[in-house]
C-alpha cells in the first residue's frame, strides 16, 4: 500500500541545535499514527515541516506516493493536509461560522458554508451551533470549531497536536469516536500527545523521537504507558514514593466564601469559593480551562485584590488584605500557569529570576539592596537539586527547554520551604521524566507538613497526586471528594457543568468506584 505520508531523511538545523536528524517514517491511509517524544525531541519542528511552516534542510516529503515541496500551509491544505493546533486560533467576539470562514483559503458564501458546516457536524456527530459567539462556548466546543474547520476541507491527513489537553473525559470519548470514523473513511491521522494511555487506546502505530532522531517504532497496543515513556526518555522511570496514609494534620489553609470578578474581557467570576487544606495534604482542583482557574490563582496569590471578598487564612491568620509580598512573608508560595513571562522572565538570567519570588524567604535582598551573590548561590542550588539542564546561573530563562524551565520555577518555589504551595498546571507540556520529578517534589513537600493546592486540567495527574479532589466550573467550586472513591464519570460531569442538574452534585457523591 502506498503511504499517505512518507518522510525520508528529514534534517532541520537551527543555530546551535539540530532539531531533526535523518527522520524517516511513514503513515498509511486510514492509520492513526502517534508521534511521541520529550519536550525538545523535535516533534513540533517536524509537524511544521509537514504543514509547510518550516522547510527541511535535507530529506524529502512524499504524499500519496508523490514527492512534494510544501512551501506554506496553503499548499499543505491544497494537498489535503489539515491541522488542529493545541492552542486555538479563534476570535472570541465572532461567531462559529465566521471563525470557520476565516480559516479557509476561499470560503464560499455564508449560506453555502453553513450548509457544509451542518453536514460535517451531522456526519461526525458533533454538536455545535454555527451562530453562537465563541466567547459563550466551552473549551470542548471551541475545539470542535478547529476540527470542523479542518474537516470541511476534506483532508486526507489530519494532524492533531495535544487535542485532549483541555477536554472533559466525556468530550475525549466523543473526539475519539470522530477520529475513528475518519479512520474508517480512509483519512490518516498524525496524533501528538503526552497522554500515553490515550495513545494505547487510539493509535495503530507510534514513532518515538529522542533528541531529534527516530529511536523506536512500536504498536501501542502491545506496549505499556511506562514502556513507551521509557523509550521516550532513554532510561527507566522512577516510581513516585507516596505519602503514608493518615499523615495529614491540622488545617493550614482555609478559604471561605471567596468571590471576585472575572478577568476582562471574557474572564469567569469566582462565586463563593470555599475549601480547606490540612498540613501534609494535597488538594487537587480539576476543570476545563476558562472556568475561573486563573482568577482563583491570582486572588489566592495576592496578585488581584480589587473586587475580591471573603477570607483567606493561613494557620488561622487572615491574609486577604495582604499583597503578594506580604503573603510570601507569611509562608504562601504560588506559581501561575504561564511559565514564560509570568513565572519567569525569559530575558533574565536564572539567578535574576530567583529574585522574583525568593528574595524575601531566602534573604536575597537586604536593606533595600539586592544580594546577587546569594541569588547566584540559590539558583545554583535549585539547578542541582532539581536536575535542571542549563549552562549555569547566568543562562537566560528563555534558553531552557519547557521542561527544564518548569523544573527550575517549581524548584525555586519549593526550596523556599513554603507553608502553603499553590501551583497551576505543574507539568503542562512537560515530558514524562520531568513530570515525575516535579510530582515527587510536591509529594515530598507535603510530607514535610506543607498544604498544597494543585490546579490542573490533567485529571490523571490530579488522581495520582491528590488526597482530595474538587471541580471548578463557571467560577463555582464543588465539594472536595476523596480520590480513592471518586467516580471519574461524576468528575467529568462536574467539569462539564452538571452542577445540581439531574440530581448530580459533588455534595451528593458517595463512595463510587473510581474506575467506573
Amino acid at each position: 500500500m502506498t503511504p499517505r505520508l512518507e518522510l525520508s531523511g528529514i534534517t532541520k538545523r537551527f543555530p546551535g541545535v539540530i532539531a531533526n536528524e535523518d527522520v524517516s517514517f511513514a503513515v498509511a491511509p486510514g492509520e492513526i499514527h502517534a508521534l511521541l517524544g520529550e519536550n525538545g525531541a523535535g516533534k513540533s519542528t517536524l509537524v511544521k515541516i509537514i504543514y509547510g511552516v518550516q522547510h527541511a534542510d535535507e530529506g524529502t516529503v512524499s504524499f500519496d506516493g508523490r514527492t512534494v515541496a510544501i512551501g506554506s500551509p496553503n499548499e499543505a491544505r491544497a494537498l489535503g493536509i489539515g491541522m488542529v493546533f493545541q492552542h486555538f486560533s479563534l476570535f472570541e467576539a465572532m461567531t462559529v461560522l465566521e471563525n470557520i470562514a476565516l480559516g479557509m483559503d476561499r470560503p464560499p458564501p455564508n449560506r453555502e458554508l453553513e450548509a457544509r458546516v451542518r453536514a460535517v457536524l451531522k456526519t461526525y456527530g458533533l454538536s455545535l451551533d454555527p451562530h453562537r459567539v465563541v466567547h459563550t462556548l466551552s473549551v470542548g466546543e471551541r475545539q470542535r470549531i478547529e476540527i470542523v474547520r479542518a474537516l470541511i476541507q476534506n483532508p486526507r491527513l489530519l494532524i492533531m497536536d495535544e487535542p485532549t489537553s483541555v477536554l472533559t473525559p466525556q468530550e475525549v470519548d466523543r473526539l475519539f469516536e470522530t477520529l475513528r470514523t475518519l479512520k474508517s473513511e480512509g483519512c490518516s491521522i498524525l496524533y501528538i500527545s503526552h497522554k500515553l494511555s490515550e495513545i494505547k487506546a487510539l493509535c495503530d502505530t507510534a514513532t518515538i523521537l529522542r533528541a531529534g532522531k527516530v529511536v523506536a517504532t512500536c504498536d501501542p497496543a502491545e506496549e505499556t504507558a511506562r514502556s513507551m515513556a521509557e523509550m521516550m526518555i532513554g532510561g527507566s522511570l522512577k516510581d513516585l514514593s507516596q505519602k503514608a496514609d493518615g499523615t495529614a494534620g491540622r488545617e493550614r489553609f482555609v478559604v471561605r466564601n471567596l468571590s471576585a470578578p472575572g478577568e476582562p474581557p471574557f474572564g469567569t467570576s469566582l462565586k463563593d469559593v470555599s475549601f480547606s487544606i490540612r498540613a501534609g495534604e494535597i488538594l487537587g482542583i480539576a476543570g476545563v480551562a476558562g472556568n475561573g482557574q486563573n482568577e482563583l490563582i491570582s486572588v489566592l496569590s495576592g496578585e488581584r485584590l480589587h473586587g475580591a471578598s471573603g477570607a483567606i487564612l493561613l494557620d488561622g491568620e487572615d491574609l486577604s488584605r495582604l499583597g503578594v509580598t506580604g503573603r510570601r512573608q507569611k509562608g504562601l508560595a504560588a506559581l501561575p500557569e504561564e511559565r514564560n513571562g509570568h513565572a519567569a522572565v525569559g530575558a533574565m538570567s536564572l539567578a535574576e529570576n530567583t529574585l522574583l519570588s525568593a528574595r524575601g524567604p531566602r534573604q536575597l535582598a537586604a536593606g533595600g539592596f539586592l544580594r546577587p551573590g546569594k541569588a547566584r548561590a540559590y539558583a545554583r542550588s535549585v539547578i542541582e537539586a532539581f536536575s535542571v539542564r542549563a549552562t549555569g546561573t547566568k543562562a537566560r530563562a528563555a534558553s531552557l527547554s519547557g521542561g527544564n524551565l518548569q523544573k527550575f520555577v517549581v524548584g525555586r518555589e519549593i526550596m523556599t520551604g513554603p507553608a502553603v504551595f499553590i501551583v497551576s498546571q505543574p507539568t503542562w507540556g512537560v515530558d514524562a521524566g520531568a513530570a515525575g520529578f516535579i510530582r515527587q517534589a510536591m509529594i515530598d513537600l507535603a510530607a514535610e507538613g506543607a498544604a498544597i493546592l494543585v490546579v490542573s486540567q490533567d485529571l490523571d495527574e490530579l488522581l495520582q497526586l491528590s488526597d482530595r479532589l474538587a471541580v471548578i466550573n463557571g467560577g463555582a467550586l464543588s465539594q472536595a471528594m476523596d480520590v480513592k472513591t471518586v467516580s471519574i464519570e461524576t468528575v467529568g460531569l462536574l467539569m462539564g457543568g452538571v452542577h445540581g442538574e439531574d440530581g448530580i452534585d459533588a455534595r451528593q457523591v458517595s463512595g463510587t468506584d473510581r474506575a467506573a
